[in-house]
């Protein structure tokens, strides 16, 4: 399906208000948002002025690092160019998605980590009962966001997408001129200052269309494995790849076909995550660690989950956020370990936090599970 004439549904009056609600979610209350939303059409005269312009740039961006535990760069944009972003991606993400194959995940619509690993879960339960021993070839891209060609990336948008001026803002949010995104190779965030980046490899990590674009990229990975080499169990989360089969020889095969066609085609290379096991080790996945019948949660995900928690406790005590956001948080987490076989340790997640007015956390989650319980039960 190629991408054509939809330059001015991206920018027209209606999709550039829905762009806005969509980028002031979870901070309506920024200095930035509410001068916006006070101001919106006039915004969006701006907005379409700079576009039919075709000279739109992102002017700066706002550079910061978190530990998740290794360091990591985010790059964060100022919210008039989070809105042009998301009024892109409100009509082309969705023309891109019918391109992909079944098993992409991330940053897809109903397509994130829980429904990847139900996902390789259900691969899982599909082959034990199949004859033989099976075992899993896990692929990790090294450093991707970091090592994106902007050459490649680009031919790869042409192919899909006919609409120039479009692809003129996209190319021009690509080749950033003032800010170097991209790492040289073998080298870690840590280990490169902003002034020794490359700038024309990587993309933003925190970018609404670096996501997209990451998609985009792999896509041709994944139309390789699904058509040339004919690979049935595969699942994909954004750089994280498994693949199932009960023969190790045919594993080694497909990897060194894929690492040819990821080093000749896309310019990137593989880590040293890459490995091949059985499938009774269980797969560390998106977070998770998989069986057929058993899913538990990655230890450093629950040392984030406790370490999150515990900092949204410490803000609202110190009466920085409301108690709904305390809530959400847990609300998210207990989502997550209702798909785990987690029971303790989502009892230990509840007790170890305190909240102070009076409440605790144990509080917070009853009344989120009475509330489940009362949805489920249609009152």
């Amino acid at each position: 399906m190629k991408i054509k004439q939809v330059f001015d549904l991206i920018f027209s009056d209606e999709n550039l208000y829905e762009a806005i609600q969509d980028a002031s979610q979870g901070r309506r209350y920024n200095r930035d948002v509410l001068r916006v939303q006070y101001d919106i059409w006039n915004v969006i005269r701006k907005i379409q002025q700079d576009v039919k312009s075709g000279e739109y740039k992102i002017d700066k961006y706002f550079i910061f690092y978190v530990y998740e535990p290794k360091k990591r760069m985010i790059m964060s944009i100022s919210f008039y160019h989070r809105i042009i972003q998301w009024a892109i991606y409100r009509v082309v993400n969705p023309m891109l998605v019918k391109g992909y194959i079944k098993d992409s995940y991330g940053c897809v619509p109903g397509k994130g980590s829980l429904a990847a690993m139900e996902r390789l879960r259900y691969w899982l339960k599909f082959v034990e009962h199949k004859p033989g021993t099976w075992y899993y070839l896990k692929l990790d891209i090294s450093k991707y966001f970091y090592r994106i060609s902007h050459e490649v990336l680009k031919e790869l948008l042409a192919k899909k997408i006919k609409d120039q001026r479009l692809l003129q803002i996209l190319y021009n949010i690509i080749e950033c001129e003032h800010t170097p995104f991209g790492l040289p190779p073998g080298k870690g965030p840590g280990e490169v200052p902003l002034e020794e980046r490359l700038f024309d490899v990587g993309m933003p990590a925190g970018n609404l269309l670096s996501q997209v674009f990451a998609n985009v990229y792999l896509d041709v990975l994944d139309q390789f494995c699904k058509r040339t080499l004919g690979i049935n169990f595969y699942v994909r989360y954004m750089d994280d790849i498994i693949i199932l089969s009960d023969s190790k020889l045919q594993l080694h095969a497909w990897k060194a076909e894929i690492e040819r066609f990821v080093e000749t085609q896309l310019r990137l290379s593989l880590n040293q995550k890459t490995c091949i096991r059985p499938i009774s080790q269980g797969i560390e996945f998106v977070g998770y660690r998989i069986w057929p019948h058993y899913v538990t949660v990655r230890k450093s995900t629950t040392l984030q989950m406790k370490r999150n928690l515990k900092r949204k406790v410490q803000e609202y005590n110190a009466g920085l956020i409301e108690r709904d956001v305390v809530t959400a948080t847990l609300m998210s987490y207990l989502g997550i370990l209702d798909h785990c076989d987690c029971k303790q340790f989502r009892k230990d997640l509840i007790e170890s936090v305190v909240l102070s007015k009076n409440s605790n956390a144990g509080e917070v989650a009853y009344e989120i599970e009475n509330y489940c319980e009362a949805m489920v039960c249609g009152l």
